[in-house]
């Protein structure tokens, strides 16, 4: 699955996300941010060498229930997952060697 371009509107509720097993990234933002532009091709270039991960982009805002139980408050925020419980977030990444290193902590 790996690198999605576009955030798409909620499909997941919290009880689907914490019951998935494996590694997996959530990526809370919206089309229209300019932070989570700036920070794409970042995401993209971390997320190059996992083609198998699950990547998947929320659009986020208020009342969106997903960002909400995770507490997203900036956009884009990353939340890597293993088997459903959260390993690490990253707010507004600044560089790719800051999400690489996040993916180490949920790939075998």
């Amino acid at each position: 699955m790996a690198y999605q371009s576009h955030y798409s509107p909620e499909t997941l509720d919290r009880a689907a996300v914490d019951a998935h097993t494996g590694a997996r990234v959530l990526e809370f933002g919206t089309n229209w941010c300019g932070h989570c532009h700036a920070a794409q091709p970042l995401i993209q270039a971390a997320l190059a060498d996992h083609p198998d991960l699950e990547h998947i982009k929320v659009e986020d805002g208020k009342g969106r229930p997903l960002g909400r139980s995770f507490r997203v408050r900036l956009w884009p925020t990353l939340i890597f997952l293993r088997d459903g419980e959260e390993q690490a977030r990253l707010v507004r990444p600044r560089d790719e060697a800051m999400i690489a290193e996040a993916l180490a902590l949920i790939l075998d």
